[in-house]
């Protein structure tokens, strides 16, 4: 009863499935044997611009990074769709999801692991959220903020 109840005001429906992780990383290695290593977390980005001419806000700027996720079935079965969509700094939702798969939960601990490169179309700073979805259900949000730093040149 107390799982069942955690469970849900998580968001995750009873009985699975369940999330085990879901960040973005610089890189994603499989090692020989079969084990995953993440390396370098990364929850944000600073784009600089300098000179006499640098913007005042931020141009839209391209940057991809690996997105790390681990669903777990519990006591899901079948295929599930899976979906990423991006929410921006100004609160607005991307209508189309940035990512879709169809993946299938075995059951138990059987899982899924979605660990794959992200190119973001980044347009202004300020912080943006990724939601991830199985089915209709909302998983998880993943927090990434964009930081803009302006230099100007000075001559002496």
């Amino acid at each position: 009863m107390a799982e069942q109840q955690a469970s849900q005001a998580q968001g995750a429906p009873a009985g699975g499935p369940y999330l085990q992780m879901a960040f973005f990383c610089e890189k994603v290695l499989r090692e020989a044997d079969g084990v995953i290593s993440f390396v370098r977390q990364v929850d944000r980005l600073t784009v600089t611009a300098s000179g006499p001419s640098a913007p005042d806000r931020m141009p839209t700027t391209t940057h991809t990074l690996f997105l790390a996720i681990t669903i777990k079935s519990g006591a899901a079965r079948g295929s599930h769709e899976i979906k990423i969509f991006r929410e921006g700094p100004a609160g607005i939702r991307d209508t189309a999801p940035l990512f879709t798969m169809t993946a299938f939960f075995e059951g138990e601990e059987r899982g899924v692991g979605l660990y794959g490169p992200l190119t973001m179309t980044l347009e202004e700073e300020g912080l943006y959220w990724f939601d991830l979805y199985v089915g209709e259900t909302l998983m998880t949000r993943i927090p990434f903020r964009v930081i803009y730093q302006r230099t100007t040149a000075q001559t002496g």
